[in-house]
C-alpha cells in the first residue's frame, strides 16, 4: 500500500535556440549508454487525511504537524488542514456555516509552521470532524500530522494514536474484530472534488463473509464516513481482515478498534502483500501479543516466525512456523513473546514465496488496567521517516535491522513551544532490535518530532511507542515509521544535437 501519494515533478530543460528542445540521452549505437542518472527531487504537493478521532464526550485530542527541512525544496509554500463534512450531513443537504461570500468557514485545529518547526493544536469532545490536509512547495516533502486522543473512560478508553495517512485506492487491515465487547469502525475520507465509490470486504477464519452493505459505498466530495463493521456482517469473528478497494476516486482509510476491557487504538493499513514482512517495535513489557495474517492470493502460505531481539534473531518456542490458508484470516497467540526485551517480528517464507499481509495486536498491563494497540507490517525507513508528537519521558523509539547491520541518524526537532534541536547516530547490529535513547531537544517545551534517516547498511524498520500521562494505567499507542517519500526520482534531460539531423 502506498504510504504517501506524490505529485510527480514536471521537469523541462531550456536549451539553446539551435536545438529548440531537449531529449533524454539514449545509446548512440556504439554500445555505450550515455543516459544521465536520475536525480531525486523534493515533491511539490502532499495530501494527508485524519479520521474523526472519537465519539466520546471525554475525548481530548492533540494534533501535531511537522515538515522536516529538505535540501533543494522550494522556499515558498504552505500547509493547511480543513474540516471534512460528515457524509450524513452532505447527503442531507446540510453544510458548515458559510461566510458573507457563501464560502465555508474553516476553523483549523492548528496552523502548520515552517519546515523544521512543529505546531500543535487541541480539541475536546465527540464532535471533532475528520481533517483534510494539503501541503505545497517547501512544506510538502515529508509532511506529517499526528493525531493523539486520550479517552478517560468507556469503550476504547486509553490512548489512541494515528499518523494521518495519504489518500490511496487499496488498503489491507488484518487485526479487526466483531466479537462481543468489540466495536470496530472503518473510517473513509474523500479529499477530492468528486465522489469516491468504495467496496469493503471482510475475511474471517473461514474465508470471505457475505455482505452487500459494504459494496459500492459512496463517499461524497470533501467528506468522511465511518462504518461499523458489525453492520456489514452478523458473523462474530475474533480476527478479521478488512479490505478497502476503491472503484473510483481515492480515499484515506483507517480502522478504529475499540474494546470494552482492553481500551482501543487505530489500526492503520498494513504494508503491501509480500512474502517477507517486519512488524517493528513490540513494547518490551507487552503482556499479550496476537499475530493476525491473511493471504489475498489463491495459494496457502507457510511462514517462519522469528523475533529480532537485542541479541539477535530468535525463534519463539512453540511458534516456529505459521500456516496461512488462502483467503482466510489466521490468528496466533504469541503470549509474552518479548520477555522484557525490545523485539520486532520477522516473517519469512519457509519454502515458496506467497504474498501476505499481517499485523499484531499488543496488550500492556494486567486486570482492569489493560490497554491495547496495533503494529502492522511496515515498509523500511528508507531515506527518511518522521513521527510527530513525542513527549519527554513518554517516548520509546525502536530500531530494527532484520538483515544487514545499519547506521541511522535520528534528529529531534525543536519543541512546539520552544527548545533546541538535537541529533544522535546509532549503529544497529544485524538481526537485532534496539530501543534507543532518542535525542530530546535541549530546553524542551511542548512536544517534538523525531526524524530517522538511514546513513548506511541494510534496511531499517522503526516504530515509536507513546505512553499516557497516567502512570497507573498502561495507556499507549504505537506508530510505525515507513519512508516518507519526500523525494521522487526524475530522469535528467541532456542536450542531444543528433535529433535535429534525423
Amino acid at each position: 500500500m502506498k504510504r504517501t501519494t506524490l505529485s510527480l515533478i514536471a521537469c523541462a530543460t531550456a536549451l539553446a535556440a539551435v536545438t529548440g528542445f531537449a531529449a533524454v540521452s539514449a545509446p548512440d549505437g556504439s554500445g555505450t549508454d550515455t543516459a544521465a542518472p536520475a536525480a531525486r527531487l523534493p515533491v511539490e504537493r502532499t495530501s494527508l487525511l485524519c479520521p474523526a478521532p472519537s465519539t466520546s464526550d471525554l475525548a481530548e485530542t492533540a494534533y501535531t504537524s511537522f515538515t522536516p527541512v529538505t535540501k533543494g525544496a522550494d522556499e515558498k509554500g504552505s500547509a493547511t488542514l480543513t474540516t471534512a463534512e460528515s457524509a450524513d450531513a452532505t447527503e442531507d443537504g446540510k453544510s458548515d456555516e458559510k461566510d458573507d461570500k457563501g464560502e465555508k468557514k474553516e476553523k483549523p485545529v492548528l496552523q502548520p509552521e515552517a519546515p523544521g518547526t512543529p505546531a500543535a493544536g487541541k480539541t475536546t469532545g465527540a464532535d471533532t470532524p475528520a481533517l483534510i490536509g494539503t501541503a505545497e512547495g517547501g512544506h510538502a516533502p515529508g509532511w506529517t500530522v499526528q493525531q493523539t486522543t486520550e479517552v478517560a473512560a468507556g469503550t476504547g478508553r486509553g490512548l489512541q494514536g494515528v499518523n494521518c495517512g495519504a489518500p490511496d485506492t487499496e488498503f489491507w487491515f488484518p487485526g479487526a474484530g466483531t466479537t462481543t465487547g468489540r466495536t470496530d469502525y472503518v473510517h473513509l475520507t474523500n479529499p477530492d472534488d468528486s465522489a469516491a465509490v468504495v467496496d469493503i470486504e471482510l475475511y474471517g477464519k473461514d474465508g470471505a463473509l457475505k455482505t452487500t452493505v459494504g459494496e459500492g459505498v459512496t463517499v461524497p466530495p470533501h467528506s468522511s464516513e465511518s462504518i461499523l463493521l458489525s453492520t456489514l456482517s452478523e458473523v462474530k469473528q475474533t480476527d478479521l481482515t478488512v479490505h478497502v478497494g476503491v472503484r473510483s476516486g481515492r480515499v484515506g482509510a483507517a480502522v478504529q478498534a475499540l474494546d470494552d476491557k482492553t481500551g482501543g487504538d487505530w489500526l492503520t493499513a498494513a504494508a503491501d502483500p509480500a512474502s517477507d514482512l517486519v512488524l517493528p517495535g513490540i513494547p518490551k513489557d507487552a503482556t499479550a501479543v496476537r499475530l493476525v495474517l491473511f493471504t489475498p492470493g489463491g495459494t496457502d502460505a507457510d511462514l517462519k516466525v522469528r523475533l529480532a531481539s537485542p541479541s539477535g534473531l530468535i525463534t519463539p518456542a512453540g511458534h516456529e512456523t505459521v500456516h496461512v490458508k488462502a483467503g482466510m484470516t489466521t490468528g496466533v497467540d504469541l503470549g509474552e513473546v518479548t520477555r522484557g526485551e525490545a523485539g520486532s517480528l520477522v516473517l519469512t517464507p519457509t519454502d515458496r514465496a506467497v504474498p501476505v499481509v499481517a499485523a499484531v495486536r499488543v496488550v500492556r498491563g494486567k486486570g482492569d488496567e489493560q490497554e491495547s494497540a496495533f503494529i502492522p507490517a511496515s515498509d523500511p525507513v528508507g531515506a527518511r521517516a518522521t513521527v510527530a508528537d513525542n513527549r519527554a519521558k513518554s517516548t520509546t523509539l525502536a530500531l530494527s535491522a532484520p538483515g544487514e547491520a545499519a547506521q541511522v541518524k535520528v534528529t529531534a526537532s525543536a519543541g512546539t513551544e520552544g527548545g533546541t534541536p538535537a541529533t544522535k547516530t546509532y549503529t544497529i547490529k544485524a538481526g537485532t532490535t534496539q530501543n534507543v535513547e532518542a535525542p530530546v531537544p535541549a530546553g524542551l517545551k511542548g512536544s517534538y518530532a523525531l526524524t530517522v534517516e538511514t546513513v548506511s547498511g541494510g534496511p531499517v524498520h522503526a516504530s515509536r511507542t507513546l505512553t499516557g500521562s497516567d502512570d497507573d494505567v498502561a495507556a499507549f499507542t504505537v506508530q510505525t515509521l515507513p519512508d516518507d517519500r519526500g523525494t521522487v526520482s526524475v530522469p535528467n534531460a541532456d542536450e542531444d544535437l543528433s535529433v535535429v539531423q534525423k
